[in-house]
């Protein structure tokens, strides 16, 4: 498969899995992008690869990880028509977003493999590099943390709708 093809083909499916690690768009965008490039100085090596979206994922997965401790810059969001290109987000699940947004980025890491990419905990930590064990760990911290804060937000819905 051509670089070319590849990117046609792939480029959405990482444009969507870097908009749920980063929670913002424009990150994103930029980290695909970097990513992009980074894969077609290796494309050679990278399309000899059993799955080479697996390992642009990794790329992508490692490259968000790393961005995430170097990167400290406050961002202006853009009004208009970066409202508009936001809203494709599911509305209904914006609760779950914010939250998802709050996870530390290894645990934020694991469910979106998990549950957007279909991953085994194998396959998950062969992507993030660490155990199954601590890919076990960080799913259980992140589903634990998830569950309070659903529950705290849910009694404190239940208590304003009785006043």
């Amino acid at each position: 498969m051509q670089f070319e093809e590849f990117v046609a083909a792939r480029s959405p499916a990482l444009l969507r899995y870097a908009v749920l690690l980063s929670h913002d768009p424009e990150q994103a965008r930029d980290l695909v992008q970097e990513v992009l490039t980074r894969a077609l100085v290796k494309w050679n090596r990278i399309e000899r690869v059993d799955e080479p979206y697996a390992y642009v994922r990794r790329m992508l997965t490692n490259e968000f990880l790393s961005w995430r401790r170097r990167r400290r810059v406050a961002t202006v969001p853009l009004t208009g028509a970066h409202d508009r290109a936001v809203e494709h987000r599911a509305n209904p699940g914006d609760d779950l977003w914010s939250l998802l947004a709050e996870l530390p980025r290894q645990q934020r890491v694991v469910l979106v493999l998990r549950y957007y990419e279909g991953l085994t905990d194998n396959e998950i930590a062969d992507v993030m590099r660490c155990r199954a064990s601590t890919v076990r760990a960080y799913a259980s911290r992140a589903l634990a943390t998830l569950r309070v804060e659903i529950t705290t937000e849910t009694i404190r819905n239940q208590q304003e709708a009785q006043l």
